[in-house]
C-alpha cells in the first residue's frame, strides 16, 4: 500500500471505533467505514461470511439482520472473534457468535422481528481476511411482520441513512443479478447520498441463477448501467449450499471455478469474485481514510482540546500513588473553600442571570426583608395611642396628673423594643437556610467522593448551627442593652419640648417627587373591567403612577399616597404570580370603582423589594388584628383635652425613640451575623474543616469514589489516550503515499432521482454568441445587376464593387465556419479518440 503506516490505518479506526463505542457516543467523529446497504435476501450476509470464510451471521427467511453489526476484520495469525459487550471473552466457535449476535440483537429488540439502530460490535481476527471495517445494515423491505411497526420501511431507511449520509463512509451496494439492476434500492439510496458515485461501490450477487442464456457481462464491464467505481461480481453459496453446512474454503473455489468457466466471465475473472471484492474494498478503505486524514486530524485535535480540560484533574492519575487519597482530599477541601466564599463575596465567573444566589440573597435579606420586618410592629397607631393612655393613667393612679409622666414614656418604648427580637431572630433564621442551601450547592464538585461530600455537609452544616445559637444569643443581648438604658440625651431624640410641638401623625415625607422606584408590575383588575395588563409603574415619595411603556409617554393614572397601605393578597388557583394590594384607610375608592388595585409580581424578590420601596414612601402594610376595640368599655377611652396632649407627646417622643433604636439594630444585624456566623463559617472551612474531616473517620473510607465516578474517569481517559494515540500514528503516516484517484465520471442518470430534496442541476450551457450574417453569392449578383441597371455609365465601378462584395463574403462565410474565439489559421480536422466506455 506504500508504508507501514497506511496499513496502521484500519486497524486504527477499528481501535477508534472500539474506544468510542463503549462510551455510547462517537466524539462527534464520521470514521472511515464501509456500510454494506441492500434488500432483504440480496446476499450481503452471504458477502460477510465469504469475507471471513466462516458461518456467524444468522440466517433465516424475513428481516434477519435487525441491529447494525460493525464488523471489524483483523489480520492475525490466530483466528478467534470478540464482542465489544463482552470484554474479555474469546469466541473460537464461530456457532457461537452467531448464537451471541441472536441473543444480543433480542436482548435489545425483542425476538419478534423488531428492529433497533443500535450497533453491535464485532471483531474477527483471522489469518484469512485483510483488515476491513464493514457494517452489516438490515435489509430494505416494505411489509411489517410481527412485532414491526408499519413504518417499518421508513425506519429502516432512517437508519441506513445515518450511516451512509456520512462523507466518510463507502457504500456497498449490493444487487442480485436476478433482478431488475436499474429498480435496485441500494442503488436508490447511494444516489440520494452520493449523487457524483464517489464513494459507492456496485456488487453483483446470486450471477448463478440468472436465467440460461443471460449473462450481466455488459453490467460488469460497467458499459449498460455504469457506476463510477464500476461493479465486482461474487458468487455466494446456495441455501442449499448452506443448508448442506458446504465449507465457504469450497464455496470459494467454486465461485473461482464459475468466473474461470464461463463464457461470459472468462475473460474478467480476475477483476471478479469475492477474494478480489476483498483487496479492492481493502484498498479503496484505506484511501477513503487517507483521503479524509486532513480532516480526521483536525477533528481530533479539537476532540483532544476539550477533553484535555474535562480531564485535568485525571491524566496524571496513578491508582498505585499512596499519596494520591491526600492529595486529593487537599484539592477537594481547598476547592470547596473557594467555591464557598466565592458564592458569598461573588466572582465574575458562572454569574447566574436566572435568579439571585448566595450573598446576594443574604444582602436582600439584610436591607429589604428585615427592615420590612421592623416597620411592620411599629405602625399600629390606634392600638400604640391606647397603651398610652393607660399607661399615662395608671402612672397617675388616683391623682391627675399635671405633667407627662417619664415613666409612661419608658414603658412604652420599651414594650415597642421587644418587639424587635421577633423579626431579628427570623432574620437569623433566614440567613441560616441560605448558609445551608450555599453549602449544599458547593458540596456538589465533591459528588465524585459520596462520602466526603456527605461528612463535609454534616460538619460544616453542624457548625453553622453552632454559630447560630451564638448569633441570637448575641442579638438578644443587643436588644437588652437598648432596654438597659432610654438614652433620652441621644443627638437625634427630638426631646419634650419638640414632641410637644410637633404632628407625628402628619409627619413631613421624604423630598416631595423624588423618584423611589421604577419598574414593570401587572394591574390585575376583572375581565369586565378590562383585565389583568403589564404597566411601568413609578413610585415616588407623594404619588404612584403607571403608564403604558418605559417611554413613560402615556400615562393611564396618578394615585396619590396619602392614607394608602398594603395587605398581602392570596394567589389564585391557577395564577402563579405573588400579588399585594394597595387600599385607602378612609374607605375611599383608590382607583375608578375599586376600594383597592391589586399589583402581581413574578417573583418574591420583586415582591419584597416593592414593598420596601412603599415604606421608603410612607406607605406601611396592614397589620392583622382582632376587631375587637369596638367592644371595649367606654371608660377606656377620655375625651380630657390635657390627657390627649400628654398621649401626643408621648406618642411623638416614643416615635423618635423607636426610630433611633430601629437604625441602630437595622445597622447592627447584619455586622453581627456576618461577624459570627458568615466570617467565622468561611475561617472555619478553611482552618479547621480539613481536621474535623481527618478526626471523623478512616481516610481510606472517606476517599472511596462512587462507581460513577470511577467509570467516567476511566471513560475520559480512554478515550483521551485514544485520541493521542491515534494522532501519533496519524502523524506518523507519509502524506505523499500514492493512493489510487477517483474514477471519472459516467452517465448514472439511468438511476431513478428519489430524493426528497432534489439534486441540483448544472447550469444549461448559454447559447453561443451570435454569427455576422453571411453574404451569399445569388444576394451579391442581385446587387450587380441592380447597380448595372440603375447606373450603365458606371460599369466599371459596378465591377469593382462587385469584386469587393465577393471578397467581403469570402471572409465572412470562412469566419462563420470557426468556432468562436478561434485563431486566424487552417482548421486541422482530425479522427475522433475512442472513449473509455469503449
Amino acid at each position: 500500500m506504500g508504508n507501514r503506516g497506511m496499513e496502521d490505518l484500519i486497524p486504527l479506526i477499528n481501535k477508534l471505533q472500539d474506544a468510542f463505542s463503549s462510551i455510547g457516543q462517537s466524539c462527534n467523529l464520521d470514521l472511515p467505514q464501509i456500510a454494506v446497504v441492500g434488500g432483504q435476501s440480496a446476499g450481503k450476509s452471504s458477502v460477510l461470511e465469504n469475507f471471513v470464510g466462516r458461518d456467524f451471521l444468522p440466517r433465516g427467511s424475513g428481516i434477519v439482520t435487525r441491529r447494525p453489526l460493525i464488523l471489524q476484520l483483523v489480520n492475525n495469525k490466530a483466528e478467534y472473534a470478540e464482542f465489544l459487550h463482552c470484554k474479555g471473552r474469546k469466541f473460537v466457535d464461530f456457532d457461537e457468535v452467531r448464537q451471541e449476535i441472536e441473543a444480543e440483537t433480542d436482548r435489545i429488540t425483542g425476538s419478534n422481528k423488531g428492529i433497533s439502530p443500535i450497533p453491535i460490535n464485532l471483531r474477527v481476527y483471522s489469518p484469512h481476511v485483510l483488515n476491513l471495517t464493514l457494517i452489516d445494515l438490515p435489509g430494505m423491505t416494505k411489509v411489517a411482520v410481527g412485532d414491526q411497526p408499519p413504518d417499518i420501511e421508513h425506519q429502516i431507511r432512517d437508519m441506513i441513512m445515518q450511516f451512509i449520509s456520512r462523507e466518510s463512509c463507502l457504500i456497498l451496494a449490493v444487487t442480485p443479478a436476478n433482478t431488475d439492476l436499474a429498480n435496485s434500492d441500494a442503488l436508490k439510496v447511494a444516489k440520494e447520498v452520493d449523487p457524483q458515485g464517489l464513494r459507492t461501490i456496485g456488487v453483483i450477487t446470486k450471477l448463478d441463477l440468472m436465467d440460461e442464456g443471460t449473462d450481466a457481462r455488459d453490467i460488469l464491464e460497467n458499459k449498460l448501467l455504469p457506476l463510477r467505481r464500476g461493479y465486482i461480481g461474487v458468487v455466494n453459496r446456495s441455501q442449499k449450499d448452506i443448508d448442506g453446512r458446504k465449507d465457504i474454503r469450497a464455496a470459494l473455489a467454486a465461485e473461482r471455478k464459475f468466473f474461470l468457466s464461463h463464457p461470459s466471465y472468462r475473460h474478467m475473472a480476475e477483476r471478479m469474485g469475492t477474494p478480489h471484492l476483498q483487496k479492492a474494498l481493502n484498498q479503496q478503505l484505506t484511501n477513503h481514510i487517507r483521503d479524509t486524514l486532513p480532516g480526521l486530524r483536525s477533528k481530533l485535535q479539537s476532540q483532544l482540546l476539550s477533553l484535555e480540560k474535562e480531564v485535568e484533574e485525571y491524566k496524571n492519575f496513578r491508582p498505585d500513588d499512596p499519596t494520591r487519597k491526600t492529595k486529593a482530599l487537599l484539592q477537594m477541601v481547598q476547592q470547596f473553600g473557594v467555591d464557598f466564599e466565592k458564592c458569598i463575596e461573588g466572582s465574575g465567573d458562572q454569574v447566574d442571570t436566572a435568579e439571585l444566589s448566595g450573598g446576594a440573597r443574604i444582602n436582600r435579606i439584610f436591607h429589604e426583608r428585615f427592615p420590612f420586618e421592623l416597620v411592620k410592629i411599629v405602625f399600629d397607631e390606634k392600638e400604640l395611642r391606647r397603651e398610652i393612655s393607660h399607661a399615662i393613667k395608671n402612672v397617675h393612679g388616683v391623682r391627675t396628673g399635671l405633667f407627662t409622666p417619664d415613666l409612661a414614656f419608658e414603658t412604652i418604648v420599651k414594650k415597642q423594643i421587644r418587639k424587635l427580637k421577633e423579626p431579628s431572630l427570623k432574620c437569623v433564621d433566614l440567613v441560616v437556610s441560605e448558609l445551608t442551601t450555599l453549602v449544599r450547592k458547593s458540596a456538589n464538585k465533591l459528588g465524585s467522593y459520596p462520602r466526603l461530600r456527605e461528612e463535609t455537609e454534616r460538619i460544616v452544616t453542624t457548625y453553622v448551627r453552632e454559630r447560630e445559637n451564638k448569633t441570637k444569643d448575641q442579638v438578644l443581648l443587643l436588644i437588652d442593652i437598648e432596654l438597659s438604658y432610654i438614652n433620652t440625651n441621644h443627638e437625634d431624640f427630638i426631646g419634650f419640648a419638640n414632641a410637644q410641638q410637633r404632628n407625628i401623625v402628619n409627619k413631613k415625607r421624604a423630598i416631595p417627587n423624588q423618584v423611589i422606584r421604577k419598574g414593570w408590575l401587572t394591574l390585575n383588575i376583572s375581565i369586565m373591567k378590562g383585565g389583568s395588563k403589564e404597566y411601568w409603574f413609578i413610585l415616588t415619595a407623594e404619588s404612584l403612577s403607571w403608564y403604558k411603556d418605559e417611554e413613560e409617554k402615556e400615562k393611564k393614572y396618578m394615585l396619590p399616597l396619602d392614607n394608602l397601605k398594603l395587605r398581602d393578597v392570596e394567589k389564585g388557583f391557577m395564577s402563579t404570580k405573588h400579588i399585594f394590594a394597595i387600599f385607602n384607610t378612609e374607605q375611599r375608592n383608590v382607583y375608578k370603582d375599586l376600594r383597592q388595585i391589586e399589583l402581581a409580581c413574578d417573583l418574591q424578590e420583586d415582591m419584597d423589594s416593592w414593598k420596601a420601596s412603599f415604606l421608603r414612601a410612607g406607605v406601611y402594610p396592614e397589620k392583622d388584628q382582632v376587631e375587637s376595640e369596638e367592644a371595649a368599655p367606654a371608660d377606656t377611652f377620655s375625651m380630657d383635652p390635657q390627657l390627649e396632649r400628654q398621649v401626643e407627646t408621648i406618642r411623638n417622643l416614643v416615635d423618635s425613640y423607636i426610630g433611633i433604636v430601629n437604625k441602630t439594630i437595622r445597622d447592627l444585624m447584619p455586622k453581627t451575623i456576618m461577624h459570627l456566623m458568615i466570617n467565622g463559617a468561611k475561617d472555619f472551612i478553611h482552618s479547621e474543616l480539613l481536621a474535623y474531616l481527618y478526626s471523623s473517620g478512616d481516610q481510606n473510607s472517606l476517599m472511596e469514589e462512587s462507581a460513577d465516578q470511577a467509570q467516567r474517569r476511566d471513560e475520559m481517559l480512554r478515550m483521551y489516550h485514544a485520541i493521542k494515540e491515534a494522532l501519533s500514528i496519524i502523524g506518523d503516516i507519509s502524506t505523499s503515499t500514492v493512493s489510487t484517484p477517483a474514477p471519472p465520471p459516467v452517465n448514472d442518470t439511468w438511476i431513478p432521482e428519489t430524493s426528497p430534496t432534489p439534486q441540483r442541476r448544472p447550469p444549461t450551457s448559454a447559447p453561443p454568441p451570435s454569427r455576422p450574417p453571411v453574404l451569399s453569392l445569388p444576394v451579391l449578383s442581385a446587387w450587380f445587376l441592380l447597380i448595372v441597371l440603375t447606373y450603365p455609365f458606371s460599369f466599371i465601378i459596378s465591377l469593382w464593387l462587385w469584386v469587393c462584395l465577393t471578397f467581403v463574403s469570402h471572409y465572412f462565410s470562412s469566419y462563420s465556419r470557426r468556432p468562436p474565439g478561434a485563431p486566424n489559421r487552417p482548421t486541422i480536422i482530425r479522427p475522433a479518440e475512442p472513449s473509455l466506455l469503449d
